[in-house]
């Protein structure tokens, strides 16, 4: 018979784990389309990052403050990349979808991530890069270069800019992941101390260049990118992928961000307008596949 437990779990556990993993997929895609919602307002990428981390810096000041930085686990270099890695691709991403589609960001930036990470492990944490990392690692080369080849393949041609944008986060992202994995930082941990040194390095600078430009937006979009940024993509999307790993294992969890490029494409459709071409789907397909082959997600498998 077709059974889909997966090291000894049920089908209703099994369930159970992917409905949390589908919950913050669909954050993680739906940050994505707000923020580009928003920069299509009066909004800025540097009043968007500023929204979110300074909500999430606020309400996740007191758990770190009670947590410590992990000083002794991270190291100096960790500490950084956990800083960094956390705040850059907020800043990184948001700029992106300034040139490029809502669909490329969801492919280029948490599509990629997980191959990024898994390269990165190799290299970091002595993993082995498997056949099946293998396989994936080129179902994902050959997404990318389908979505570059859709935008027109020229260099310096805008959506390329936005493009290397999104990779950029991805890698950035891939640091994180490493520190905090290296660390054994908890997620919430990890978001925390991102989070803060994000709100203490970022908003002085923000508010000396830009004061407080936000402020002319209408209310109804200032809540709107407060609620999705700072409350449900740095809280509660690291909660329920908490839950994820914590039932499904951490390989078959981390394979749920290769549901959010085309859960980022879907969304982008009623709420942007933004209808990708067929290399698009195309190379949103390829990424996904790939990069669910290198996250090792669960397949069915049939037994006696």
């Amino acid at each position: 018979m077709t059974d889909f437990a997966v090291a000894g779990r049920t089908t209703a556990e099994y369930i159970r784990g992917a409905l949390y993993g589908l919950a913050a997929v669909s954050i993680w895609s739906g940050w994505i389309v707000v923020a580009r919602l928003g920069l299509k307002t009066s909004l800025t990428p540097w009043d968007i990052a500023a929204l979110r981390f300074g909500v999430a810096g606020l309400l996740l000041l007191p758990y770190v403050v009670s947590k410590g930085l992990a000083l002794e686990r991270l190291g100096w270099l960790g500490l950084a990349a956990i800083v960094l890695g956390g705040g850059a691709p907020v800043l990184l991403a948001n700029t992106g979808l300034l040139f490029a589609p809502a669909a490329h960001a969801g492919a280029l930036f948490p599509g990629v991530m997980p191959l990024a990470v898994a390269l990165l492990a190799t290299v970091i944490l002595h993993q082995p890069f498997t056949d099946a990392k293998k396989i994936g690692f080129v179902l994902i080369l050959l997404g990318v270069l389908g979505v570059v080849w859709g935008a027109g393949g020229a260099i310096g041609f805008g959506q390329t800019i936005g493009h290397a944008l999104f990779l950029g986060s991805a890698l950035a992202w891939a640091c994180y992941t490493i520190a905090m994995r290296r660390a054994r930082l908890d997620g919430l941990h990890a978001a925390g101390i991102a989070a803060v040194g994000a709100l203490f390095l970022y908003m002085p600078v923000y508010l000396f260049v830009e004061g407080l430009s936000f402020a002319k937006a209408p209310w109804s979009d200032l809540a709107l990118q407060a609620f999705v940024q700072g409350l449900l993509t740095a809280i509660a999307s690291l909660v329920f992928y908490g839950r994820a790993v914590s039932i499904l294992g951490a390989s078959s969890g981390a394979a749920f961000a290769a549901l959010s490029p085309a859960m980022t494409a879907v969304m982008a459709i009623p709420i942007l307008g933004e209808w990708p071409a067929a290399i698009d789907w195309m190379a949103i397909a390829s990424i996904s596949a790939g990069v669910y082959v290198v996250s090792g997600g669960p397949l069915p498998r049939r037994r006696s």
